[in-house]
């Protein structure tokens, strides 16, 4: 059977024997509604746990709208129109509202940045800027001890406004709802106390309840004050499926529940060998990039089995921190002791390449140079056709293969029977 994946531009097709393959993880076939703006549209008009955001803001109140930056597929001018309508019903000015944008740890974005991102409407009639992680204001520490510091104009907002997309998240469980505080536009102290605990085991994808990083989140949103969310999820084309809308945690829930039903892939068995990409450009511009789909991966091998990680990475590592993490560690197993010692963001995902090393082999289908791919622990491949051929070679002819075609997006679960 033929299976291809996206790569950059372009794609890489595999032959796999049919006999070998559990199966090709796609979405599931989940019953739509709306989708676009008018389940955007819906979903303001049907807030989960408040009442509508008209009836909540007043006149002569600061908006501070946080939405992702230029790194998140989401997609704020999409959400923007109906959102400034559904203001500006509450009687609030376009002078008085501003869409600050999260960067995290990540680099300040150019006003063309801006205007793509919020539109040509918002970015026309409101104010439009980057988070500042060096001008904060303090709230407190969270029972976990992390510093909750959130950049002054998000801060000093009378009404805090959320906006983000769900999917599964490595180490939080989930995307969206508080996440847009933090680590969305808070300082790098506090991020990095945060993050330091993605090295505990229940701090991964699809798990909130008992995860501590997300309860850390979550406490420090509550500490901060949120007083609406619009979250969308997405197709794996990027196109808006469902729209949740309301309390910061009760909206997000639901969310994150229609994320399950549409992306959670149960299977009976785990693989021995797994194919996956992030289904090409601009998700696998980078190794950094490209690493999420391959924290999704790792729940679908067996120890000891092969994940083939197809990713363009044209660009090279794609973050300083994580260079200089991933280029001078002696070992794999240096970095998890690193990230012990002294967590530090990009470094966090060197980390985690290391954790999924310590089960399986990776090997690196990409345009790098195959001897700095093996600088890197992984094992290189000139195709992904050479790596299923060498894998089967390593495992035997009867290996079980498993294709993940959008592996940052669908999460494999073995369900142990």
């Amino acid at each position: 059977m033929k299976l291809t994946f996206g790569f950059g531009s372009s794609v890489q097709e595999v032959e796999v024997p049919e006999r070998n393959l559990i199966g090709e993880l796609h979405a599931n076939d989940v019953p739509l509604g709306l989708t676009g703006e008018a389940e955007v549209i819906r979903a303001l008009q049907e807030p989960i746990g408040t009442p509508r955001l008209r009836d909540i803001v007043r006149p002569g109140e600061t908006i501070a709208i946080v939405t992702s930056d230029i790194t998140r597929p989401m997609p704020t001018a999409k959400v923007m129109p109906a959102l400034l309508d559904e203001l500006y019903a509450g009687g609030v000015r376009p002078e008085d509202v501003t869409l600050v944008f999260a960067l995290g740890s990540h680099r300040r974005q150019t006003d063309e940045e801006h205007r793509k991102l919020a539109g040509e409407r918002a970015y026309s009639e409101i104010k439009c800027v980057d988070s500042d992680p060096d001008d904060c204001v303090r709230f407190g520490v969270t029972s976990r001890g992390t510093p909750v510091d959130v950049t002054r104009v998000v801060a000093e907002a009378d009404r805090r406004i959320c906006l983000g997309n769900i999917e599964y998240h490595y180490f939080a469980g989930y995307s969206g709802g508080a996440k847009a505080i933090m680590p969305g536009v808070s300082s790098r102290a506090a991020i990095q106390s945060n993050h330091s605990r993605m090295v505990l085991p229940e701090c991964c994808a699809g798990n909130l309840e008992t995860n501590p990083l997300r309860l850390d989140i979550e406490e420090a949103g509550a500490m901060v004050g949120v007083d609406f969310i619009l979250n969308v999820v997405l197709s794996e084309h990027k196109e808006i499926l469902k729209a949740v809308a309301g309390d910061v945690t009760k909206a997000h829930r639901a969310g994150c529940a229609f994320l399950d039903t549409l992306y959670r892939k149960e299977l009976a068995e785990a693989a021995d060998i797994v194919l996956v990409s992030q289904g090409g450009a601009p998700k696998d511009l980078n190794l950094y990039q490209t690493q999420k789909a391959l924290d999704n991966a790792k729940h679908a091998v067996r120890d000891g089995g092969i994940i083939i990680l197809i990713g363009s990475c044209r660009e090279g590592l794609g973050e300083r921190t994580f260079e200089e993490w991933m280029t001078t560690a002696p070992t794999a197993r240096s970095l998890i002791e690193r990230i012990q010692r002294e967590f530090k963001l990009g470094g966090h995902k060197a980390a985690a390449i290391a954790m999924v090393l310590e089960r399986v082999e990776v090997d690196l289908v990409s345009e790098l140079d195959a001897d700095f791919v093996r600088s890197l622990f992984l094992v290189p491949q000139p195709s992904a056709q050479t790596a299923l051929d060498h894998a089967f070679v390593k495992l035997g002819p009867d290996a079980r293969v498993l294709s993940m075609p959008y592996g940052g997006s669908t999460l494999p679960k073995v369900i142990k029977r």
